[in-house]
């Protein structure tokens, strides 16, 4: 899903410096999923890829989304594993 997105024009958020008040929230929740994709958010950010927006392509909600549920299906399936582990699950 996640390089589905970034092939669909979605756009990866993250907080800069120069976000003040309100628009730090509206920034940091979207940046929370995207960094449940872990290692791939990393090489992303290490390299800028996918930082830029490109809100032209008729397609770049469909990524932004892909991008979203990338990273929260990885913390649904790790809190899934910590519930097997704890045995709360079977």
């Amino acid at each position: 899903m996640f390089f589905v997105g970034l092939a669909l024009g979605g756009h990866l958020f993250r907080v800069s410096g120069n976000d003040q008040g309100f628009s730090i929230v509206l920034q940091a929740l979207p940046m929370v999923a995207n960094v449940g994709s872990g290692l791939l958010y990393i090489a992303c950010w290490l390299t800028n890829t996918g930082f830029v927006e490109q809100a032209q392509r008729v397609t770049y909600e469909y990524g932004n989304t892909f991008l979203l549920v990338a990273g929260l299906l990885n913390y649904l399936a790790m809190l899934d594993a910590f519930d097997i582990a704890a045995g709360r699950k079977r």
